[in-house]
């Protein structure tokens, strides 16, 4: 007998990703909304970037409000941290609690003319990654690497393809399908 499992996963086209990255588009491909759920409990943690605060305030409030939308009686404690380089001690710390099936990770990052931003970006990706494993929790990573403040705005203030929407999205999904291993 075979049992096939959706865990939330969607077919893209390598070509049309691979078309967006060279464009510079953003990828309009997302996956899809996880049915709502008036009967979950879940505890979840934002934890946001202070750096660029009126763009992950955004960010921090989709998120909020998609993760209510989902799941009503869902938990979310959100913690403001200085900068995107401190977010992954304070996802630590908040993983090690075990208060939370799910941490999301916000924060915006500009590139600027050195290496610096992308150093940050690399360091807080791998530090969210490691984080993940090892506590074997969904750590969803929404700190943006963004060449400018057109895609800032668009990632975070807009409503059609809003970043804090898409995390919730991905940690309610995430947590859900976790379930399956954890039975």
């Amino acid at each position: 007998m075979v049992n096939l499992m959706s865990l939330g996963a969607h077919d893209v086209s390598l070509q049309e990703a691979e078309k967006s990255r060279k464009s510079g588009e953003m990828d309009k491909q997302f996956p899809t909304r996880p049915s709502v759920d008036p009967s979950s409990s879940r505890a979840y943690a934002i934890v946001a970037s202070e750096f660029n605060r009126d763009l992950v305030q955004s960010l921090a409030d989709h998120a909020t409000a998609e993760l209510i939308s989902l799941e009503p009686d869902a938990v979310v404690d959100v913690f403001w941290v200085p900068g995107s380089f401190e977010i992954p001690l304070f996802v630590q710390a908040a993983a090690k609690s075990r208060r939370y099936d799910a941490l999301l990770a916000l924060g915006l990052i500009l590139q600027g003319e050195t290496a610096h931003a992308s150093l940050i970006a690399d360091a807080v990706t791998k530090s969210l990654l490691n984080i993940s494993l090892e506590f074997e929790l969904p750590v969803i990573h929404e700190v943006l690497l963004v060449s400018n403040m057109e895609q800032a705005q668009a990632r975070c203030m807009g409503t059609e393809h809003n970043r804090g929407v898409e995390a919730a999205k991905a940690a309610v999904s995430a947590t859900r399908n976790l379930l399956v291993f954890n039975k």
